[in-house]
């Protein structure tokens, strides 16, 4: 027994709600925000914190830390 189809498949569809978008490409360069996220580096004085692994005994020691860190003037 074939029973009939829910929807007809005839017919026209006289509107569309929504827009389906491309989704951006994951590594291109001119979708991303890198050069945008370089920029704002470069106006404020570039990387801060020395790069490398540090240990502290508490948290308190390593907040000291890190703000000093940003605060000390460039050179």
């Amino acid at each position: 027994m074939v029973t009939k189809p829910f929807i007809n498949a005839e017919e026209k569809i006289d509107r569309v709600v929504g827009k389906r978008t491309k989704a951006p490409e994951g590594l291109s360069t001119t979708s991303s925000r890198k050069a945008d996220s370089v920029a704002w580096r470069r106006s404020f004085g570039g990387v801060r914190v020395p790069r490398g692994v540090y240990r502290f005994k508490t948290h308190e020691e390593a907040d000291q830390w890190l703000w000093r860190m940003i605060a000390r003037p460039t050179s």
